[in-house]
Order: structure tokens, then C-alpha cells, then sequence
């Protein structure tokens, strides 16, 4: 793995450690509905921002690092007004 690079369990973690502040800032209070879908969102666009800004803005790149077709980021990108 490369310097500064954050492996899976490191992700998890930071993930965990972000719904754990959530739930707590709830006091008990139960989430609004569409949780999968705010958290999915919350993590899809910095990850496709950074995932472009590594590969210098090449939509072809990111997409292939992405696991996802060029259409398919193209339309996400589109979606959280990346441009």
C-alpha cells in the first residue's frame, strides 16, 4: 500500500466513528428516513472528487479506478455538481 493510503479497516473505522458522533448528536432521537442513501452520498462525492483529482481530472481513469463505466461517473459527477 502507498504512503498515506488508508487501508479498509482504517476506512470502517472512520465510517463507524462518524455514525457513532451521529447517532450520539440524535440523543436518543431516531434518524429521518433515507440513512443508507444520506451516508452513500455523504461518502460517493469526495470520494469521486478525489478519485479525480488523483488522476488529473481523466474521467476514463477515474472511472476504471472507480469500478464503474465512464456513463455511470459521468452521471453521478452530474448528480453531486462535480465538475
Amino acid at each position: 500500500m502507498s504512503e498515506g493510503a488508508i487501508d479498509e479497516n482504517e476506512m470502517a473505522r472512520h465510517v463507524r466513528l462518524a455514525l457513532t458522533e451521529y447517532f450520539s448528536d440524535l440523543e436518543g432521537e431516531e434518524p429521518g428516513c433515507g440513512l443508507y442513501d444520506m451516508v452513500m452520498n455523504c461518502v460517493e462525492k469526495p470520494l469521486i472528487e478525489m478519485v479525480l483529482v488523483q488522476v488529473g481530472g481523466n474521467q476514463s481513469r477515474a472511472a476504471a479506478m472507480l469500478g464503474i463505466n465512464r456513463n455511470t461517473l459521468r452521471k453521478k459527477m452530474l448528480q453531486h455538481g462535480i465538475e
